[in-house]
């Protein structure tokens, strides 16, 4: 009987709750990147040093940006991202800006997942020796520069695990979106749901559609963490070539060679 159901929703609804997959798959991804991209901002501008020789304006301008920010990531971390859709989609409607819906969701998801990510970043970047940075200023690099070629390579790499829980984290909870009617995977199953009066079925679908999407990149993930590790056999060095070729070490049977 309940196989008999789940094969009657799939056929009169699997085409619905697919779409709605896609939506959720679509949303999740480009909020995580977007969110990403927040998140590194955020991140890098908290950390940048000042110094007692800096301008005065410099650290004015810095603490009043610093303040924004911290505000900015206290508020979307400590509220729910349900309540921040509502706010947001009927905030704008309040202010007479109608919001298309992935334009909406993609704002609302980014924006929570930025948050986030702020902290993440900037975790990532203070877990980097500080030897590090001095090295790259010692040979002339400015923070940039170090924070682009030396700071955050580094960072990322140590930072992809919790990239890959907020990916996860989306793909999930693109269902607080249904408080916006944005038809993903949740509201999709609902939608199915109301219409033949049967619950679990739909739901049970929906949820082992929820756990395919996130076991893949659950596994892509990993596989992308592997492939950042790079090889687990190294050839090490046993000679100094350097020293070799300046002729400050002699090696057994150099001289005979020589002779001969």
């Amino acid at each position: 009987m309940f196989f008999q159901r789940v094969q009657n929703i799939l056929a009169n609804y699997g085409m619905t709750l697919l779409r709605g997959a896609g939506v959720t798959l679509l949303i999740a991804t480009l909020s995580t990147f977007f969110g990403c991209i927040i998140g590194y901002i955020v991140g890098i501008i908290q950390t940048i040093p000042v110094g007692r020789r800096d301008h005065p304006a410099k650290k004015a301008v810095l603490g009043v940006v610093r303040a924004i920010l911290r505000a900015y990531v206290e508020v979307f971390r400590g509220t729910p991202m349900m309540v921040q859709a509502g706010f947001i989609y009927y905030g704008f409607l309040y202010a007479g800006v109608s919001l298309p819906w992935l334009a909406a969701a993609l704002l609302i998801v980014s924006i929570n997942t930025g948050a986030y990510m702020a902290e993440t970043v900037r975790g990532g970047i203070l877990s980097i020796d500080e030897g590090q940075t001095e090295g790259a200023k010692a040979i002339g690099m400015t923070h940039f520069q170090t924070m682009l070629y030396v700071i955050l390579p580094q960072a990322t790499r140590n930072i992809l695990p919790q990239i890959g829980n907020n990916l996860i984290i989306n793909i999930k909870d693109t269902c607080v979106l249904s408080v916006i009617s944005i038809v993903e995977l949740f509201f999709a199953a609902k939608t199915a749901a109301g219409a033949t009066y049967t619950y679990f079925e739909p739901y049970t679908i929906s949820m082992v559609m929820y756990l395919i999407m996130t076991l893949f990149f659950s596994r892509l993930l990993r596989w992308m963490e592997k492939k950042m590790d790079g090889p687990q056999v190294y050839d090490l060095a046993t000679t100094d070539t350097l020293a070799h070729t300046s002729g400050m070490i002699s090696y057994p049977g150099k001289g005979r060679k020589e002779e001969e």
